[in-house]
């Protein structure tokens, strides 16, 4: 059963989908870019600021769905630019601990509103 999983500790979705969806014991969290869910303005400082507030976002709604970043399994990183590959791993590598979340990070060829990083992830309940 599908349930959706909403937060006002996190950016509201801009389109037709959901922050996350909870089905059975996994969460699946929407890609997350820099807004600001207080503002509802980008934060579009360097990568390393930018995926730190995604993460910020991320836990946010990891939370509201009874989960935590601890029990993220995989995330897919989109970088608008893969020379921004070292500040966002930085930031990522002490967001999670070992064993480390499977990964997959790619250069998209742009991202809304000009950010530098959406993440997206899975995780469990």
């Amino acid at each position: 059963m599908r349930n959706p999983v909403t937060t006002d500790k996190a950016p509201r979705p801009i389109g037709p989908y959901s922050q996350a969806i909870l089905d059975g014991d996994r969460i699946y969290v929407s890609g997350q870019g820099p807004g600001n869910p207080t503002t509802g303005q980008l934060e579009l400082g360097d990568a390393a600021t930018q995926t730190q507030r995604v993460f910020e976002n991320m836990k946010a709604i990891l939370e509201a769905a009874g989960s935590s970043l601890d029990k993220v399994i995989k995330c897919n990183v989109y970088l608008k630019n893969i020379g921004d590959f070292a500040a966002m791993n930085e930031v990522y590598s002490r967001t999670f601990a070992a064993p480390f979340p499977a990964r997959t990070t790619i250069q998209a060829g742009a991202l809304p509103g000009g950010i530098s990083v959406e993440i997206e992830c899975v995780a469990r309940r």
